[in-house]
Formats: C-alpha cells, structure tokens, sequence
C-alpha cells in the first residue's frame, strides 16, 4: 500500500506541471487588458504601459509563466492585481467556507444517496422502487441555479427560515448546500441501486441466504459491501467536481466562497487569483482521486495495488 501511495504522489507531480502550464496559458487567452481595468478607463496609453511594466505583462508569455513557476516554488501565489493583496492572505477567508459546504454537501448526499439506492434495490419494482427513481430523476434534472433560486423564495423570502446569502451561522449553509447536492445525492442513489441488484445476483448471495442468514445481515454486511467500489468511484468523482463546481451555487446564494472569488476575478481579469484558485482545485481533485483509489483496497482485499 505505502509503496502504491508513494507511486501516485510521484505521478502528480508531471500531472501537475501539466496543468500549470494549461492553466497558466489559457488563464491569459481571457480577453481584456489587466493593466487597463487596474488603470481605470480613463487612463492614457502610457499610463497603462506603465502599469504594464511594473505587473511583468510586457514581458513575452514564456518568462512570465517562469516568474510565475519561480514564486510559486518558493509558496508564493502572487499578488492580487484588484485589491493588490497577496491571493493567500485572500484564501483564508474564502477557503474554508468553501470546503465546509463542500463537506456538508457530499456527506449528506451520500446518506441519503445510500439510503435511496438501497431500499430502491431491495424493494424493486415496489412503491420505494418507484418513489426513490423518481426522487433520483428529479434531482438530476433540475439546473442548480432555479433550484437554488426556488428554495430562497420558499424558505428565506416566504418563510423566513434560512438567510438568502452569507456564511456567518450554519443556518447559512443549509440551502446552499441541498442545492449543491442534490444532483449527487440523485447520481448516487442510482448507481447504488443499479450496483446492489447486480451483487444480489451472484453466487455468494444465494449461498448466505441458503445458510439461513437474515436479510438485515445480507443486505448490509455482504451485498452493499460488495456494492460500493463503483459507488466510491462516483462519489470521488463529484467530490472532485463539487470542489471547483460550486461557483453557480455560490453565486445564487451570495456565499463567500472560492466559487464566488473565481468569478469576481474572472471579470476583472485577475491573473494571480484565477491561476492560483484553478491549480488548487486540480491538487484537490488529485489528491481525491488517490483517496478512492486507497479506499478500493478497503473495500475489497482482493485488490492489489503495487504489483
């Protein structure tokens, strides 16, 4: 296992060099002048060269994207050319926001993914088949942004149970995080019910049953077990997505996250923070890959890794 961990960090880090020069190059393909929004539209043509000059945008794109790699090398994520802070110092309130609606949202999407998936499987083709289908579709169905829209009007506006926006309190994260994961929760509870009925097939099944064993002990100790390796997959996988895709989520609700900063720098073309928030979903999103890929040796002793 150790040796397996050792090799997937060693592969980030060609991966990762990858990315960075992606990134940095299509991050300045954007258009707009920097210079020019940090200028003012009024200013004068030698004023933005100016400017230009003294932000390192005249110099040919190679030596800026080696600048760039040089600060980044020694911790350095560059300066904000909006605000002129350093974007870490910017990170730190925006970063953890983030991730806690993050968390929330992939925990209680997977509950209750779990849940729907599997009472789906047991009961097929029953009345918590077909109310857990339609649940799974509607959630898929419906674009973040309207459900977010439809629950501020329901539960902030009519109701007055939750604020529209912010993150001062936990009552702030409650909607945006439904909103968040209910496509996952949706993705989930499908394949749980697709991978159960598949695993309620095999051999091993029909041998506990055959036994005498209780459903309550094949069902969860045996068949969901044996179910959920293409499950974790998913789950990494959007948790991966949900990482750097709550920019729309965040938007609609006025949260204070990295999604809303990302858009905020993009309009005003930020360079720093846009290539710096863009590595660091891709790290997280690598780093969650390598947790599934340990999780599959957990899940079934028959695979072996490092081999």
């Amino acid at each position: 296992m150790l040796r397996f961990i050792g090799k997937r960090i060693a592969e980030m880090i060609p991966i990762l060099f990858i990315v960075s020069i992606l990134i940095f190059f299509f991050t300045h393909l954007i258009p707009g002048d920097p210079a020019r929004l940090v200028a003012g539209k009024d200013a004068t043509i030698e004023e933005v060269n100016h400017i230009k000059a003294e932000l390192g945008l005249d110099q040919p794109i190679w030596n800026q994207y080696i600048t760039y790699m040089s600060k980044l090398f020694h911790g350095d994520l560059g300066t904000s050319l909006k605000t002129g802070l350093p974007v870490s110092s910017m990170f730190v309130d925006r970063f953890m926001p983030s991730i806690y609606l993050t968390l929330l949202s992939m925990v209680w999407a997977l509950i209750i993914g779990l849940i729907i998936g599997t009472l789906s499987a047991v009961f097929k083709n029953k009345w918590p088949d077909y109310l857990g289908m339609v649940t799974a579709v509607s959630g898929i169905s419906l674009p973040g942004f309207w459900l977010g829209l439809i629950l501020i009007q329901v539960f902030s506006v009519q109701l007055g149970w939750f604020p529209t926006g912010g993150s001062e309190s936990w009552q702030s994260y409650v909607l945006p995080s439904i909103t968040l994961g209910a496509g996952i929760m949706s993705m989930l509870a499908r394949f749980t019910r697709s991978s159960l009925l598949e695993t309620l097939k095999a051999d091993f099944i029909r041998t506990g049953r055959a036994k005498g064993l209780k459903e309550t002990t094949v069902i969860p100790k045996h068949a969901l077990r044996n179910s959920l390796i293409p499950v974790v997959t998913i789950a990494g996988l959007q948790f991966g997505f949900l990482l750097g895709g709550s920019v729309v989520v965040e938007t609609v609700f006025s949260f204070p996250g990295m999604g809303r900063l990302l858009i905020d720098s993009i309009a005003f073309r930020d360079y720093p923070v846009i290539q710096a928030e863009l590595l660091l979903f891709s790290v997280e999103f690598i780093l969650v890959n390598l947790i599934v890929d340990i999780l599959y040796s957990l899940l079934n002793p028959k695979i072996r890794y490092g081999t």
